[in-house]
């Protein structure tokens, strides 16, 4: 079985991303190449998906500035947040083993990337 007829897909927010092919084992002390390859392609959905979302906040954000239902201040407050979420969000995808990465995707998708992107209030 090959690593796209292998591909099951969930639905979280809205936006299908694959889970975890069988091909990637849960905690391999050495990961094959094919594994490497189907996990780097489980983290990318996953983060092209999350990203989607978080741009449709600005997208949201700039046509309520445009019809003058949020002010320039408060448009740039969420793009701020956006930049903040989109970076976590790429931490997430880009800096841990890509076989353990997959694998927390699949098993238990990460938090909310918009509200780990809000400032801290004090």
């Amino acid at each position: 079985m090959d690593v796209e007829s292998a591909r099951i897909c969930r639905t979280q927010g809205g936006a299908a991303w694959p889970l975890m092919p069988p091909e990637v084992s849960s905690l391999a002390f050495m990961s094959t190449k094919s594994e490497r390859r189907a996990a780097r392609e489980v983290v990318a959905a996953y983060h092209e998906a999350r990203l989607g979302e978080l741009v449709g906040h600005v997208g949201e954000a700039l046509d309520r500035f445009r019809a003058g239902d949020l002010d320039a201040f408060a448009t740039d407050q969420v793009i701020f947040q956006y930049s903040r979420a989109a970076n976590e969000l790429w931490k997430f995808c880009n800096l841990s083993d890509v076989v353990f990465t997959a694998q927390v995707v699949a098993e238990r998708a990460p938090t909310d990337w918009w509200e780990r992107g809000a400032p801290q209030r004090r």
